[in-house]
Parts: C-alpha cells; structure tokens; sequence
C-alpha cells in the first residue's frame, strides 16, 4: 500500500492534475502496446492467472470456459481477492464449481487474502518458479488489465523469470457496472491510469522502459505463441 493511502477507484479525469502529459502519454503507450499483444495466444500458453476482486465474476467465468476448452493448458492459477471488499466471496473450489470449473487437476488457488495487486502478482510470480512455467496468459477486464501484467511483470523480473506473459482480456461492455462500486470501466481508467503513474514511481511496477524491453524480446523470441505461425 501507498504511504499516502490507496487512491480511491474512481478518480474523475479533471482530478488528474497531479499526473504530468508525460505520465500520461506512459500510460497511453503502455495500455496500447499491452492491449496489441493478440488475445488468442492465450488459447496456446501454458498456464492462465486470474487475479480476482471488485465482484467481477467474469473474470473467472471467461478463464474457467477456456481452461475447460483447452486440455494443453497446464495450470490455472486463481489469485484472492480483498475480504475488505463489499462483494467478496470466499475462493474455494465449491465455489468455482458452481461457476463451471469441473477440470481440478492443475487448478491451484491462493488461500490467503490478497487486499491489493502486489500481493496477488507476488503469489502468481511464486507460483511461476515453483511450477517451472513458461508462459502465463493474464485474465483480467480491459481496464484492469494493463496495471495488472505491469505488476507482474515486475514481480517476475524481481524473481529473475523471464517467461511470455500475454494478455487475455474479459470479454465484457466498457458500460457494463463493476459490481463492487457500481462504475464502468470508463468511471474507473482514469483511477487505473493514477495507480499506474503513482506505483511506476514507486517502483511497485514495471516501468515504461522496463515494458518497451520486455515487449522486445517477447515479440523476438515467441512469434509461434503469439501469432500461432512460426516466426
């Protein structure tokens, strides 16, 4: 957590004063450049993470289809959420059960509470290691997704693992409500892209240079998992 405080989810875009045009022009670039990475590699990775929280079942109901779907996919690893949270529901595998998850072998879920990003990247990282995986595809809603594989990035780099991280985005309507605070994804990027600025300036996060070297050698060395044609 931020030594000033968590900054709240939603942040009105004319409350951005504090975020420079270079900040933000970081941020634009590496939403792009994230959000570039084809979503259908993940059909061809290794393992799937799923970092829970703010009520978004979806999260978990578009990474449970395709890791039914997808037998090759070696691991699922489910991240907690935030007790703390309003719409909180305890992770456990009746749970996910009921949301269509009936392939147990390989699926690993955290036990312990994850309140923010940093601790749930922390526990996907660890797992990395311990499993010897070698690429991760990220489920995450659109708007979350790019702070997310930041965080992990930094937390695989921390660990000294280099993998292929692609990026696997819900399928859900910008307008569609967050359950957990009733806004949309257009009410919470600009939260997203203040998290972003703050945390990259606190080294909790990959930075912009950190990203533009990553997507380097990703591009360069994993064409086949991306393009799903060798390079």
């Amino acid at each position: 957590m931020h030594p000033n405080g968590p900054l709240p989810r939603v942040v009105p875009a004319a409350d951005l004063t504090a975020v420079t045009t270079r900040g933000l022009m970081d941020v634009m670039t590496a939403f792009t450049a994230i959000l570039a990475l084809p979503a259908s590699a993940a059909d061809r990775v290794d393992a799937l993470a799923v970092p829970t929280g703010q009520g978004e079942e979806w999260r978990l109901t578009h990474a449970i289809d395709r890791w039914q779907a997808r037998p090759e996919i070696n691991h699922l690893l489910v991240a907690n959420g935030n007790p703390r949270e309003a719409t909180y529901r305890e992770l456990t595998l009746p749970y996910l059960r009921d949301l269509g998850l009936s392939r147990l072998d390989g699926a690993l879920l955290q036990t312990g509470p994850a309140p923010h990003t940093g601790l749930q990247a922390a526990w996907i990282a660890d797992r990395v290691g311990e499993l010897g995986i070698t690429s991760l595809g990220l489920t995450v809603s659109p708007y979350h997704l790019p702070r997310v594989y930041l965080t992990v990035l930094r937390a695989l780099d921390e660990r000294g693992l280099r993998i292929a991280l692609v990026p696997d985005p819900v399928t859900v309507p910008p307008h569609t409500a967050v359950p957990e605070t009733h806004a949309t994804a257009y009410d919470l990027l600009p939260g997203e892209a203040a998290r972003i600025v703050r945390y990259a300036d606190s080294g909790w996060l990959a930075s912009l240079d950190d990203l533009k070297r990553y997507l380097r050698w990703l591009w360069s060395e994993h064409v086949a998992l991306l393009t799903g044609h060798p390079g």
